[in-house]
């Protein structure tokens, strides 16, 4: 089993930046991507942002050029960057990470944006 914890969720307001940050621990083999996904109110989780472990990433078109995604393999950490924060990006932020081709994710920490 991997467990993944995250944290630096919170509130800011509209404009503002925050960091996310899960590290991943346990019975890990060898962690292949990594990203997060969030989940607003009303709605489904969505993808938001995936790092590779040889560094490409991906992004949903939403957060492109205000997001930034980072991860350190020696550590099994991945961070987000969040930049020009808007209201619309308030959600629960959850880490997710392929473990030898076993999904895991974390419990997920809060963002809200006010505007």
């Amino acid at each position: 089993q991997v467990q993944l914890v995250e944290s630096g969720g919170g509130l800011v307001q509209a404009g503002g930046s925050l960091r996310l940050s899960c590290a991943a621990s346990g019975s890990i083999v060898r962690i292949n991507a990594m990203g997060w996904y969030r989940q607003a109110p009303g709605k489904q989780r969505e993808f938001v942002a995936r790092i590779s472990r040889g560094g490409s990433t991906n992004y949903v078109d939403s957060v492109k050029g205000r997001f930034s995604i980072s991860r350190d393999n020696a550590k099994n950490t991945v961070s987000l960057e969040m930049n020009s924060l808007k209201p619309e990006d308030t959600a629960v932020y959850y880490c997710n990470a392929d473990d030898y081709g076993i999904d895991y994710w974390g419990q997920g920490t809060q963002v809200t944006v006010s505007s």
